[in-house]
């Protein structure tokens, strides 16, 4: 990975990769401090512009910004990551912002909006919850994927079953509509399910919706 070593901390207690972007010093310097203690991989940035220069490949991660930076607010950072389809959870740190700046921070998905001067337990609090975020989103796209492999793994009218299913077509319906019988669909159904692991239609249809959005 093409960025600043990471500054480690005397034992690893957490796990999680934070990519700071502060443009004071003094500031910086504190928070790699309190988060690499605490066992965190920090890479610190002064200016968000060399930021985006370098890939964000690790995970679980976290981005810890100040709002108002010479070259470019941490909102406008923000916006630029998701123009680029860079989805991950932020933290921002300001003394200094807008009302504006702060609701448009938490439209685009903010975690959390530390107004300095904040505490250390805010900040550790802000972290964890947005590495947990982070956390999640990745086990999500986990299931999803092996979702899509178990619906590669049936057969033809297997996934045809499963279609119909999930527009919500009961047994009666699918009778009509596949032109087969009862206890065919019913083999159909049972196969199917199986394949998945599923053990209830509702689990087919949350599925389903996660697999099309």
């Amino acid at each position: 990975m093409n960025v600043p070593s990471a500054v480690n901390g005397s034992r690893s207690l957490l796990s999680g990769h934070i990519f700071l972007v502060e443009d004071d010093d003094d500031l910086r310097e504190s928070i790699v401090e309190i988060l690499s203690f605490v066992g965190y991989q920090v890479y610190p940035y002064r200016d968000p512009q060399e930021f985006l220069k370098h890939p964000i490949d690790v995970s679980p991660a976290t981005i810890v910004t100040d709002v108002r930076m010479p070259s470019m607010s941490g909102v406008e950072l923000q916006t630029k990551l998701l123009e680029q389809s860079r989805k991950i959870p932020f933290v921002f740190i300001s003394g200094e912002s807008t009302v504006s700046q702060a609701i448009m921070a938490m439209k685009q998905g903010a975690i959390e909006f530390l107004v300095k001067p904040f505490s250390r337990e805010s900040l550790l609090s802000a972290v964890a919850k947005a590495i947990e975020l982070d956390i999640q989103k990745i086990r999500e796209v986990v299931r999803q994927a092996e979702f899509i492999q178990k619906l590669a793994s049936l057969s033809p009218r297997e996934r045809q079953v499963f279609g119909l299913l999930a527009k919500g077509y009961s047994n009666a319906e699918l009778v009509e509509e596949l032109g087969i019988s009862l206890s065919t669909v019913k083999e159909y159904k049972s196969e199917m399910m199986y394949k998945l692991r599923l053990r209830s239609l509702s689990e087919l249809m949350a599925l389903n919706n996660k697999k099309m959005t």
